[in-house]
């Protein structure tokens, strides 16, 4: 079979389940009007998907052999259609968050056997070209998702996001019908449902998810329920663990894996790198909104161009990787990657849109240029019967990095404008004489503007203390980016750990 014919049949449902994970963020406020629902009940639309989506993403690799990969794969495909489909029909918000859960158990799997697929078409030699092709689609996806669901929402209605997805979703059961051929070892086998497994890893990583996206909304464990769902997730996984490692004859989740050194590294180098990657572009429109006065569409603008950047460089970097080692590219991705949220710790409240773009792009660059080489010395190793439990895992890492790094730097922001906050404020006081002189000028100026004096005494010492805040929202975003650029730079010395397979270059 052509491997480009089966390159292009898995990324097309891998791009939109994974445009899915963010295309709904933008119409959250659409679907809550019409849907009559608070705030913080929508928000359960996007919890839902996510938290189903982790629980299956590590099992992908178990339930192709229960199932039979490309009879699994037509499954995961025809749910994910089916449920966009009842999605777009929802009468209320319970049923909205019950297709929303099911289209997360049908997507899940996409990624891993996507990128299972992809790595056993191509031959070792072109592993880089198969994972820039696969990581644009993953790149790509998070970059049109809330452009697509902007423009989709305002001209349509919020219904069209999840439509949208199904002659889509039709075209690609088609195309693996026809054009996806199970190699022998990927048929349908015999298992042993590791019953335990299955039950321990859904509570685990179902609990897990829910306290990241929560977690910060509800002061983290001063809230009983987070610290509940925190206890339960973590005695869950460890009960897992061990089930995995030494009770069950046929894991779920085969965690041997990490026996091997370059992929436990590897996987460890890849959650950190979406750690860096989710936490930055998270924290960018929250800085350019809140602080610097950008509309939704400017701070999307600024975003862009640090996408396509990567994009371009994916596959520059999928052609280098097959002609020298793969450790020079990871090192040079991870060094840029580190150097870009450096840049963006150096934001002011005075920088233009130019300097608020270029390290967006230069992340975009050490992204492109860190993902192929780091997939391919991650899997270098990996024997194709084991491909796809090795991939479930990587992607499982991959996402929760991604998450993690979101819930790190949103906590940190909050924590941290506090305690710029209280430490500036010291010098707020009638007897410090700057802050007199700082507010009568103030005064002096409202009053030229037609306040009555009475009211531009109070309203001067209002604006000083909203500058004060702004700054003190400022330096935390600083303290922020500093952080993920030095956490970036400390698993830099992970690489030397990793081994080259064969047919890789040295």
């Amino acid at each position: 079979m052509n491997k480009w014919l089966v390159a292009i049949t898995v990324m097309l449902p891998t791009l939109i389940e994974i445009v899915d994970t963010s295309v709904v963020n933008v119409s959250l406020d659409h679907i809550r009007g019409s849907l009559s629902a608070g705030i913080d009940e929508s928000t359960w639309t996007i919890t839902s998907y996510l938290v189903s989506n982790a629980i299956i993403i590590p099992m992908t690799g178990w339930l192709s052999k229960v199932f039979g990969r490309k009879r699994y794969l037509i499954f995961s495909i025809s749910l994910f259609t089916l449920s966009s489909l009842l999605c777009g029909s929802a009468w209320s918000l319970g049923s909205l968050v019950f297709f929303r859960v099911l289209q997360g158990i049908g997507g899940g799997a996409l990624q891993p056997l996507s990128q299972a697929i992809l790595l056993e078409t191509f031959p070792q030699r072109q592993h880089g070209m198969a994972m820039a092709i696969f990581g644009i689609g993953i790149m790509f996806g998070p970059i049109i998702g809330p452009l697509l669901g902007g423009w989709i929402t305002d001209n349509w209605s919020w219904h069209w996001i999840f439509f949208i997805n199904i002659p889509i979703g039709i075209i690609s059961i088609l195309m693996v019908i026809f054009f996806i051929i199970d190699p022998p070892y990927m048929k349908r086998m015999k298992m042993k449902i590791d019953y335990w497994g299955l039950a321990l890893l859904a509570i685990g990583l179902g609990c897990l998810q829910i306290v990241l996206d929560k977690g910060q909304r509800s002061d983290w464990f001063s809230s009983g329920f987070i610290t509940g769902l925190a206890t339960i997730s973590s005695l869950s996984l460890i009960l897992f663990v061990i089930v995995e490692l030494f009770f069950a004859e046929q894991p779920i989740v085969n965690l041997r894996a990490f026996k091997n050194i370059s992929f436990s590294t590897g996987n460890i180098v890849m959650f950190f790198a979406f750690f860096n990657l989710f936490g930055s572009i998270v924290l960018l429109p929250i800085y350019l909104q809140t602080l610097m006065g950008y509309t939704a569409t400017l701070a999307g603008l600024v975003l862009g161009p640090g996408g396509f950047a990567t994009l371009f460089a994916m596959p520059v970097a999928g052609r280098l990787v097959t002609k020298m080692n793969p450790k020079f590219l990871l090192a040079f991705g991870m060094i840029t990657a580190a150097y870009s949220t450096h840049l963006m710790a150096g934001f002011n409240l005075g920088a233009d849109f130019v300097t608020v773009s270029i390290p967006r792009v230069v992340l975009g660059i050490g992204m492109g240029f860190l993902f192929i080489p780091l997939t391919t010395l991650t899997m270098a190793g990996i024997r194709k019967e084991d491909m796809g439990n090795a991939t479930s895992i990587y992607n499982l890492l991959r996402n929760l990095g991604g998450s993690f790094g979101v819930a790190f730097v949103t906590t940190m922001l909050e924590r941290r404008a506090q305690f710029h906050q209280f430490r500036l404020i010291e010098n707020l006081t009638p007897f410090d004489s700057t802050y007199q002189w700082a507010t009568e000028k103030v005064s002096e100026l409202l009053q030229l503007r037609g306040l009555p004096s009475h009211i531009s005494e109070i309203a001067g010492s209002g604006v000083i203390y909203r500058g004060l805040l702004r700054e003190s929202s400022m330096i935390a975003f600083n303290d922020a980016f500093h952080l993920l650029s030095i956490l970036m730079i400390l698993i830099l010395p992970l690489v030397l750990l990793m081994r080259r397979g064969r047919g890789v270059p040295k």
